[in-house]
């Protein structure tokens, strides 16, 4: 296998990661196009009805986080989610709305994002991470920060956290075996796109339509065969192993560097740029 990064990534698709990763970041002109993009029922773009912003770069556990908490809940919460773009969060802290950041360790998410888009080129991903949450830092006081291994090994804690920060009344899960069968089910049936699972998510459908719409139409044939998108698997595990030397390679050392250095900061909540938020409005 090469060691070059960039070695099977065409041109064109770098050019317009990059350009999307510069793009995302400014609310007033990012978020137009993901409401045209995206009008439902997921992802969803922050708006007048969002209660809670759950999101962070991508493979950082947000779809984990998203069914943890609706499952949970006597009553769906209007989510904005897996928007994977920092306008999100940013509106979020313009709006004042409450907002769950979630981020992984730069090795951990880059990995993942390449083992499931092997189109992307390794150094444009970490690149673009270091860059989301650079570009979050200015605003990071305004949210919960949620570690990938905090969402997904001590979720409830997170809720709680939500809950203190913004005087939330979110119900808190209860992470027993029956609850965690539901979420993993659900999940793997995520890329079916089935829209009553969709609106779940985003706290359009309740628990008890969705179930019932089970009950009568059974689950999607799709789930079977592409159901572990979202969810660990041993596969994905060894395809991240066997992409850690291109991660450790030359190319990368400088670009692992600024990603290490904006995940310290991110999490720790030293500052890595100094802009004022409060020079802009929402939108």
């Amino acid at each position: 296998m090469s060691t070059d990064p960039r070695a099977t990534v065409s041109p064109l698709m770098r050019a317009r990661a990059v350009v999307r990763t510069h793009f995302s970041e400014h609310p007033s002109v990012y978020l137009p196009f993901a409401r045209r993009k995206y009008p439902g029922p997921s992802p969803e773009v922050i708006g007048p009805e969002s209660e809670l912003v759950i999101d962070g770069f991508t493979r950082s556990a947000t779809t984990y986080a998203v069914y943890a908490l609706q499952l949970a809940q006597q009553r769906p919460v209007r989510l904005a989610h897996h928007l994977h773009a920092p306008a999100q969060l940013i509106a979020a802290a313009r709006m004042q709305v409450p907002a769950l950041a979630l981020i992984r360790e730069p090795e951990g998410a880059i990995l993942s994002l390449v083992v499931r888009e092997p189109w992307v080129d390794m150094r444009d991903a970490t690149a673009a991470y270091t860059r989301f949450y650079r570009a979050l830092m200015p605003y990071r006081d305004c949210f919960v920060v949620g570690e990938f291994r905090d969402v997904t090994g001590s979720f409830a804690a997170v809720v709680e956290r939500l809950n203190a920060r913004y005087g939330l009344s979110l119900d808190v899960p209860e992470l027993s075996p029956d609850f965690e069968r539901k979420r993993v089910e659900l999940m793997r049936l995520r890329p079916t796109l089935w829209p009553t699972l969709l609106g779940f998510e985003s706290g359009t459908v309740t628990l008890a339509e969705l179930e019932r719409e089970r009950e009568q139409q059974g689950d999607p044939e799709q789930a079977a065969t592409d159901g572990d998108l979202w969810v660990p698997s041993a596969a994905r595990d060894s395809s991240k192993a066997a992409l850690r030397s291109r991660w450790e390679s030359a190319p990368m050392r400088r670009l692992k560097a600024r990603a290490e250095s904006a995940y310290r900061g991110f999490v720790g909540g030293s500052q890595i740029v100094n802009r004022d938020p409060s020079r802009t409005t929402a939108r």
